[in-house]
C-alpha cells in the first residue's frame, strides 16, 4: 500500500519509518527543506535509539522516500497520515489545530481518487469531524473517509512501542475506511496485537484520557513523596508496595522532579480546556497541572536548603536536562524551571547531558556545557541528578565527592541512597520522598 505521512517530526518520522518496515511504500512530506535534505542524506533530525538504522534500511530497500512535493507524494496514495504539530495555544490552553487543518485542506486539493485521511497528531475531541468539513469544502467531488489513529509512543522506546504495541486505536466512520486501516496494520493483526476499532470521538478521547491518567499517577506519587519526607517514610518502598497491587500497577509510580515532555503537559492542558468548553470540568486533571508545577518549584527549594539558603556564588553541576533519558527532548522539562532559578540566584551552572545540548543551548543560556560528569564536579558546591541517564547510574561517587568544594548531592531521581552517599564521603545528600542525610 502507498502511504503518505505529512510531517517529519517525532510522530511522523517514527510512524513513516515503521510503516515502511511493515512493507508499505511510504513517502514522508515536510515543508522544511533543511530537514528533508538531512533525511535524504541518511541523518535523523531527532534522537531516538535505533531510528537511524531502521530508516536507512528501508530507504535502501526502496520503501521509504522523503519529499517537499505533496503533489508527487499523493500519486497513487491510498492513505494520508497527518502528523503535524498541535502545540498548546497561547492564552487558552487549547491545542492549536492550524497545521492540521492546513494539511487537510492541502490534501483535499491534491487528491484525485478515494483516500483515507488519517489524523495521527493528538487532537481535541471533534477534530476529525472538522477535518471532514474542511476537506469536503476544499474539494466537494473528492471521495474520501477520515480516521483517527492516535499515537502512543514513548520517547526513547518508540520503535518497540510501534512494532509491539499495547494496542492500536483506530476511529472510523465506515467499513471501507476500517478495511484500509486494517490493511495498513495487517502485520500487527497477524501477530494478534490488540486493535481497538471505534468511533472518531472515542478514539480521540482515548488518547487524552490515557495520558491524563498516567500524568495523574506521576503527580500522585510525587505528592506522596512530599508527605513521606515529612513523616520519615521511604517513597520507593511505598511505590513498591502500591505497585504490587495489580489494580494499580508499578509503572509511573517513580517519584521525581515532575513530568515534562511533548505529551503530558500539552495533553493535560488540552483535556482541561475540552472539559471547560463542554461544561464538564476535569478537576483532577486541572489539579495535576497545578501540582506538577508546584513539584518543580519544590525541587528548587530542596536545592536551596542544600546550598545554605543561597545560590549566590555557588557552583552547581547538573546531571541531565532532558525531560527523560534516551531523548533530546526538553519540552517542559523540570530543568527549565530548576536551572533558571539557580542562575537567577547567582549560581554558576555546569550541565552534563548526553543529548540535551542541541536544544539546551537555546533554552538554557549562560550555563557551561561539559562532556564529563567528573570534570563538571570539580570544585563544585552541589551536584544535582535531574535526569536518570544510564551514564549517571554508576558514577564513582567517591571520586566525585573528593573533587568537590563541598560534597553535597541532590539525587532527584532516587538513583542512589543515603548510605551510598555517606560511604562515598558526601556531607549532605537529599533525594525525593526519602529521609535526607546530613553530615
Amino acid at each position: 500500500m502507498r502511504i503518505v505521512v505529512i510531517g517529519t517530526g517525532y510522530v511522523g518520522l517514527v510512524s513513516g519509518v515503521c510503516f515502511s518496515d511493515f512493507g508499505h511504500d511510504v513517502v514522508c512530506v515536510d515543508k522544511d527543506a533543511r530537514k528533508i535534505d538531512m533525511l535524504r542524506s541518511g541523518k535523523v533530525p531527532i534522537f531516538e535509539p535505533g531510528l537511524d538504522r531502521l530508516m536507512i534500511r528501508n530507504v535502501e530497500a526502496g520503501r521509504l522516500t522523503f519529499t517537499l512535493d505533496l503533489d508527487e507524494a499523493m500519486e497513487g496514495a491510498e492513505a494520508v497520515f497527518i502528523a503535524v504539530g498541535t502545540p498548546t495555544r497561547r492564552g487558552d490552553g487549547h491545542a492549536d489545530l492550524t497545521y492540521v487543518m492546513a494539511a487537510a485542506e492541502e490534501v483535499a486539493q491534491k487528491a484525485k481518487d478515494y483516500i483515507v485521511i488519517v489524523t495521527k497528531s493528538t487532537v481535541p475531541v471533534g477534530t476529525n469531524r472538522k477535518v471532514r468539513e474542511v476537506v469536503a469544502a476544499a474539494n466537494p467531488a473528492l471521495d474520501f473517509d477520515v480516521a483517527s489513529n492516535p499515537e502512543f509512543l514513548r520517547e526513547g522506546a518508540a520503535i518497540d512501542d510501534f512494532m509491539k504495541p499495547d494496542r492500536v486505536v483506530v476511529g472510523v466512520e465506515t467499513d471501507r475506511a476500517a478495511k484500509v486501516m486494517a490493511e495498513i496494520y495487517r502485520p500487527l493483526y497477524l501477530r494478534e496485537f490488540p486493535i481497538v476499532t471505534t468511533d472518531l470521538e472515542s478514539a480521540e478521547m482515548i488518547k487524552y484520557a490515557a495520558n491524563a491518567f498516567l500524568a495523574t499517577k506521576i503527580t500522585f506519587i510525587n505528592e506522596i513523596a512530599a508527605l513521606c519526607e515529612k513523616v520519615g517514610a521511604d517513597v520507593k518502598e511505598v511505590s513498591k508496595g502500591m505497585g504490587l497491587d495489580n489494580r494499580i500497577g508499578k509503572n509511573f509510580l517513580h517519584a521525581g522532579p515532575g513530568f515534562g515532555g511533548s505529551c503530558f503537559p500539552k495533553d493535560t492542558k488540552a483535556l482541561a480546556r475540552i472539559g471547560q468548553e463542554n461544561a464538564s470540568p476535569m478537576r483532577i486533571t486541572e489539579a495535576v497541572i497545578s501540582i506538577n508545577e508546584q513539584v518543580k518549584r519544590r525541587m528548587v527549594d530542596k536545592l536551596l536548603d542544600l546550598c545554605d539558603g543561597t545560590f549566590n556564588g555557588k557552583v552547581i553541576a547538573i546531571m541531565g536536562v532532558t525531560f527523560k533519558p534516551n531523548t533530546d527532548d526538553m519540552r517542559d522539562a523540570p530543568s527549565l524551571t530548576v536551572v533558571p532559578a539557580l542562575l537567577g540566584g547567582g549560581a554558576t551552572v555546569r550541565v552534563v547531558d548526553p543529548q540535551g545540548r542541541h536544544e539546551g543551548e537555546q533554552l538554557l543560556p549562560r550555563v557551561d556545557w561539559i562532556e564529563d560528569p567528573y570534570a563538571a564536579s570539580q570544585e563544585a558546591d552541589l551536584i544535582v541528578i535531574l535526569t536518570e541517564w544510564n551514564e549517571f547510574r554508576a558514577l564513582d561517587l567517591g571520586r566525585i565527592a573528593s573533587s568537590m568544594k563541598t560534597p553535597r548531592m541532590a539525587d532527584l531521581r532516587n538513583i542512589y541512597t543515603a548510605e551510598d552517599a555517606r560511604a562515598a564521603g558526601f556531607k549532605a545528600y537529599s533525594s525525593v520522598g526519602r529521609p535526607d542525610m546530613e553530615g
